[in-house]
């Protein structure tokens, strides 16, 4: 537990700290953030605000993980390495795609497929090599049932890597109000932290998720940070490079416990954002141009109902901190210790 207060204050501290430099760096190289002109009318006024901001607490969750491997060494941090890994690897798409909409001058950069493409490799590779190591089991676990099923590897290959993009594309969907994303991705890496601490303490050995409850620990504490300046009235937003190395810690995290089922709890916010607009999409083209929704994303609607950002957002972290209380009994449901 010390080893992970030590890495959250690490990253809270760097993050905070290299806010105004990272926002500054920024505004001079002109990297502001397009506005859709067909979303609420009132988000125009956030033209140009900085975006790219996921360096904040990128650089907060590198400088954590890097004081962790020299202050205590490097025994079991190959499974939170190859997260962090997989997640960078997803942030680097992001960055890709905010450079092309920043040299395009408009909100639209790599293409869908380009982007589903990209995330399908790194979400294979990540997969691949867990299972090189023998980090995974193709028994899955479900929640609260007490029921576990083995399914053939090729079976959980594809449908696995489906739900790491799911998962990524879900986190860089909800990334649509000030501080919205970074606010329910902290309650989800608290529970990934607890969840950490407690498997170590059931495993006859639980040296490997101690060390691995350190990562959920220093991404807490970079978002505290990061939040700082992303909270409404957000003066930086992360983009897409700091929504989907989000995306790729949430999903990476639920593989490395072994248990990619517990999104389904803890990640209910972004669910319910992309089947809303998954939803919204459908009806409109069989209904020939109704909507279920005033606007998707779900968070969208809320705001043309009335609710402002901040009571959205609020809302969305509690119903979060709920699901991850509930998803921790999850766990120690399946993990009982003796």
């Amino acid at each position: 537990m010390m080893q992970s207060l030590v890495v959250f204050i690490v990253a809270f501290a760097v993050s905070a700290i290299s806010g105004p430099i990272v926002i500054r760096t920024l505004r001079r190289l002109k990297f502001g953030q397009k506005i859709l002109e067909d979303g609420p009318k009132w988000h125009l006024k956030k033209q140009n605000i900085p975006t790219m901001g996921g360096f904040i607490f990128f650089f907060g969750i590198v400088a954590a993980m890097a004081v962790a491997l020299i202050a205590f060494g490097t025994q079991g941090c190959g499974r939170w390495l190859l997260v962090l890994a997989m997640a960078t690897a997803f942030g680097a798409i992001g960055l890709i795609d905010d450079w092309s909409k920043i040299k395009k001058k408009q909100n639209k950069g790599l293409s869908a497929g380009q982007k589903f493409l990209l995330q399908l490799a790194v979400a294979v590779l990540f997969i691949t090599l867990m299972r090189t190591m023998g980090l995974l089991s193709p028994v899955i676990a479900v929640p609260f049932l007490n029921v576990s099923f083995e399914i053939p590897w090729i079976v959980y290959f594809v449908f696995m890597s489906f739900i790491i993009v799911g998962t990524d594309n879900a986190v860089n969907l909800t990334d649509g109000l000030d501080g919205l994303a970074a606010s329910v991705t902290l309650a989800v890496m608290a529970f990934f932290a607890f969840a950490a601490h407690y498997l170590a303490k059931a495993a006859a050995d639980g040296t490997v998720m101690q060390a691995f409850a350190m990562l959920p620990a220093a991404v807490c504490g970079a978002l505290g940070g990061f939040l700082i300046y992303n909270f409404n009235p957000a003066r930086v937003f992360m983009g897409d490079m700091g929504s989907l190395f989000l995306g790729g810690l949430v999903a990476g995290m639920a593989f490395a416990i072994d248990l990619p089922l517990i999104l389904i709890p803890v990640g209910l916010v972004y669910i319910v954002e992309v089947l809303s607009d998954i939803i919204q999409v459908g009806y409109f083209k069989l209904s020939g141009g109704k909507r279920i929704f005033k606007m998707a994303p779900i968070h969208h609607h809320f705001e043309l109902c009335g609710y402002s950002e901040r009571q959205i957002v609020i809302t969305a972290f509690v119903i979060t901190v709920l699901m991850c209380i509930l998803g921790y009994f999850g766990v120690v449901w399946l993990n009982p210790i003796a």
